[in-house]
């Protein structure tokens, strides 16, 4: 997960088992990362807490990958070794899922520069408005 935009961008986080087993607990984290393998089936629950800056609303990005990728070929558990051209696009398609992990950090860094420049842009707008209603009042 990764918070995105509000306030000091920091959330509270905690994922529990089917069972209520709190099994990651972290407090005031901007961003991490989370590793398990379920031990059973059952309805996973996950909750970002906001509860020290209930004033500021944040955006939180989160992913999901469950399970491993399928196999590229369906015989590539096979006994024998790949051929250049199987093996050159295995190495392709990890590359691409590399590309991929990359396009959504830099998507997320985009979306909190952006998010920073309007509430700026905000900012600037009200000052200035506000200057020229001054501006006015000394002027009459």
């Amino acid at each position: 997960f990764q918070v995105i935009t509000g306030g000091h961008y920091d959330v509270d986080c905690r994922l529990e088992d089917p069972d209520g087993i709190v099994l990651y607990k972290e407090m005031k984290k901007q961003y991490d990362s989370f590793t398990f393998t379920a031990p059973r089936n059952g309805t996973y629950k996950f909750c970002f807490s906001n509860e020290f800056s209930t004033f500021t609303h944040k955006t939180v990005y989160f992913d999901f990958q469950v399970g491993e990728d399928p196999p590229l070929f369906p015989s590539e558990n096979r006994v024998t070794a790949l051929t250049q051209m199987e093996s050159a696009c295995v190495s392709i398609h990890e590359a691409l899922k590399s590309v991929i992990d990359y396009q959504t950090h830099f998507r997320l860094r985009e979306a909190q520069g952006r998010s920073r420049a309007e509430d700026l842009n905000t900012r600037v707008a009200y000052w200035s408005i506000g200057e020229a209603i001054i501006l006015l009042v000394v002027s009459i």
